[in-house]
């Protein structure tokens, strides 16, 4: 992924994952966590950060209305939630092709 253009601005794919660990930690209020602890490829859910799914609505409305893309529902949201990585290469994609 190359840069993805973001709230007006080219942003590069590590600042764009940066600012999602960011938003998780501050939309969820995971108190104590630094979003930089956050390994971009581990799982959101379960093992991982161990988000469950009211984490998950709230994460995708916060996503939608911050990078003004588009999360779809059910399972195709299975894999975009999969990682922070995954997020991020979502958020470029739709971008990228002129989001709604």
């Amino acid at each position: 992924m190359r840069g993805a253009r973001v709230r007006g601005m080219s942003v590069s794919a590590s600042q764009l994952r940066k600012e999602i660990k960011e938003l998780i930690v501050s939309e969820l209020k995971l108190t104590g966590r630094d979003p930089a602890s956050i390994v971009d490829d581990a799982p959101l859910f379960g093992e991982g950060l161990g988000l469950d799914s009211l984490d998950a609505l709230q994460l995708a409305m916060s996503i939608e209305e911050r990078f003004g893309v588009k999360i779809p529902e059910g399972e195709p949201a299975r894999a975009i939630f999969r990682s922070v990585a995954a997020l991020a290469d979502h958020v470029a994609g739709q971008r990228k092709n002129g989001a709604p």
